[in-house]
């Protein structure tokens, strides 16, 4: 359709030990390590593909069912895998 603007995520590549998640709007790449967010390591590449940006905040993969935090990727220390 046009004028929909497109997604304004996208996965810029992918190693052994993460991948590289680009945000459109802040022209800014992230990585997110499996070793910080384990639920990837046995994610298929098609699944890592498809994410979407419901919010400026909100990243979802909806073939994985997880929802993360854009502010977790930037400081995953803040955001802890074992409550205390």
């Amino acid at each position: 359709m046009l004028g929909t603007n497109t997604s304004s995520v996208e996965i810029s590549g992918v190693t052994k030990h993460g991948f590289w998640l680009f945000l459109d709007r802040e022209k800014e790449e992230l990585f997110i390590s499996f070793a910080e967010f384990p639920w990837f390591k046995k994610a298929t590449v098609e699944n890592l593909f498809c994410v979407e940006r419901p919010l400026p905040h909100h990243l979802y993969w909806s073939k994985l069912d997880i929802d993360l935090h854009v502010d977790s990727i930037r400081h995953p220390e803040k955001f802890p895998l074992i409550s205390n």
